[in-house]
């Protein structure tokens, strides 16, 4: 039983073990998911493989999810995540990113339901004492719509959980997620949970999604990416019908640092540099303004910079609190 019905997603090049540690301390995530872990990698144990598969104490409750479309591989896979930390095994039959769906993995499965309910009963008789769920969406395009029908086969076949993605993968991410689609996949499953997935950005959208689709919870994944403590924001607000309290500047730039350093701890000094070089962007957009903080780390070039551009990051904005404070209090005669 998951303390909260909101997971944070599986996310490709982002959800990193330091990133899912910052989102724990936040509170108010149920699950968490490593990136998309490839078979093979996982199986001659490459440093990729095994960067993207870390994990540590606290790190709990932990989905390892699979992409691929051969089933002696995903087994084998499986039993190499169960006994290295997985809490439950996800299948990845969502992602619209072109190498993974040449290789007959992602939402290609989406394209030859018989043959990915065969694969899936395989893996099924390996997991036999953890959750087997599978995150998916509607279908390939418009004209392939087989999320209802598809997730109904997957319960038979004895997945546990499904996760749908109200878009198409020629969608990608254009337009809105489609609530009704999710809605349809909810009402053709008898038992097992639907979790829906797709355009929550605060407690308001999460609201929306469960009442229109009557899904058992959600998942969230790019809104969360520069907002680690959006799902505590979210279940706090769903649960209380009260306001969050925001986090101080202080405390979202120590997120930032902790993020940062786990990085370093977890993979490389290099990793965690070049990496905030592109993460900056998402964290900006609630540190506003900081033009010059984010181009700093941008521009970054070790690591034994980072922690005094933040340090002069602050200086600036208490400066600038400062300055409006005392604009406010001038008296004119």
């Amino acid at each position: 039983m998951l303390e909260t019905p909101l997971l944070l997603a599986p996310i490709a090049g982002y959800c990193d073990l330091a990133f899912r540690q910052v989102a724990r301390s936040c509170g108010g995530v149920g699950m968490a998911s490593t990136d998309l872990l490839c078979p093979e990698g996982l199986l001659r144990e490459t440093y990729k493989s095994m960067q993207l598969s870390r994990t540590a104490a606290g790190d709990w409750p932990l989905s390892m999810q699979l992409y691929g479309g051969e089933a002696d591989k995903l087994c084998e896979a499986a039993r190499w995540a169960m006994d290295h930390g997985a809490t439950s095994i996800d299948i990845n039959m969502g992602c619209p990113v072109d190498k993974i769906t040449k290789r007959d993995g992602g939402s290609k499965l989406l394209c030859d339901p018989d043959r990915t309910v065969k694969m899936v009963e395989r893996v099924r008789s390996v997991v036999t004492d953890r959750p087997l769920t599978a995150k998916m969406r509607l279908g390939w395009d418009d004209t392939c719509i087989v999320a209802p029908e598809l997730a109904r086969r997957l319960e038979e076949s004895g997945i546990d959980l499904v996760t749908v993605h109200g878009r198409t993968t020629e969608m990608r991410f254009s337009g809105q997620a489609r609530l009704d689609g999710i809605a349809e996949v909810v009402a053709a499953v008898k038992k097992i949970p639907v979790i829906g997935n797709g355009d929550i950005h605060c407690s308001a959208d999460a609201r929306k999604m469960l009442v229109h689709t009557k899904c058992n919870g959600l998942m969230i994944g790019r809104a969360a990416l520069g907002k680690p403590w959006l799902l505590a924001e979210i279940w706090h607000e769903l649960t209380t019908d009260t306001a969050y309290v925001q986090p101080t500047l202080e405390a979202k730039v120590d997120m930032i640092r902790r993020h940062f350093w786990g990085q370093v701890e977890n993979r490389s000094a290099r990793a965690a540099v070049v990496d905030f070089r592109k993460r900056i962007s998402w964290y900006a957009k609630h540190l506003q303004p900081c033009p010059e903080f984010k181009e700093e780390i941008r521009l970054l070039k070790g690591p034994e910079e980072f922690d005094e551009i933040c340090q002069r990051f602050l200086v600036w904005r208490a400066e600038g609190r400062s300055a409006e404070k005392n604009s406010r209090n001038v008296v004119i005669v």
